[in-house]
């Protein structure tokens, strides 16, 4: 079964609600320890913990998208953002590249790493 792929801004605002959600139900396990306020402090000071953090991851991304290169998907025609040599659409998933080098060989994450040879060149 391949690997499913998303959109890399797509992937960190997944992650930044997820941080929220884990934050909220980390501040509701204090609920079960009311008899000792110091663990209850323990527990909503974490889940504060994990939402600050969220704001953070939050704000990077956005940050990261304005310098985001907007292109058109071939596909579906709508705009999207790459980040990197390849992404997917946010859309439809379609990959994209913006390296004349990468065009028409299969999508691989790989490619955005910064090493010399990547184990996608290797396999071409």
């Amino acid at each position: 079964m391949a690997k499913a792929y998303s959109n890399k801004i797509n992937k960190i605002r997944s992650f930044a609600l997820a941080l929220i959600f884990f934050g909220v139900l980390i501040m509701y396990g204090g609920i079960f320890f009311r008899d000792n306020p110091i663990i209850m402090l323990i527990f909503i000071v974490l889940g504060m913990l994990s939402i600050l953090f969220s704001m953070v991851v939050y704000f990077w991304i956005g940050m990261l998208s304005t310098r985001a290169v907007v292109v058109t998907c071939p596909n579906c025609e709508k705009p999207t953002k790459v980040l990197g040599r390849v992404d997917m659409c946010m859309h439809c998933r379609e990959p994209l590249t913006l390296d004349p080098e990468l065009e028409g060989k299969d999508f691989n994450e790989d490619y955005n790493k910064k090493k010399k040879k990547t184990t996608a060149d290797k396999e071409a």
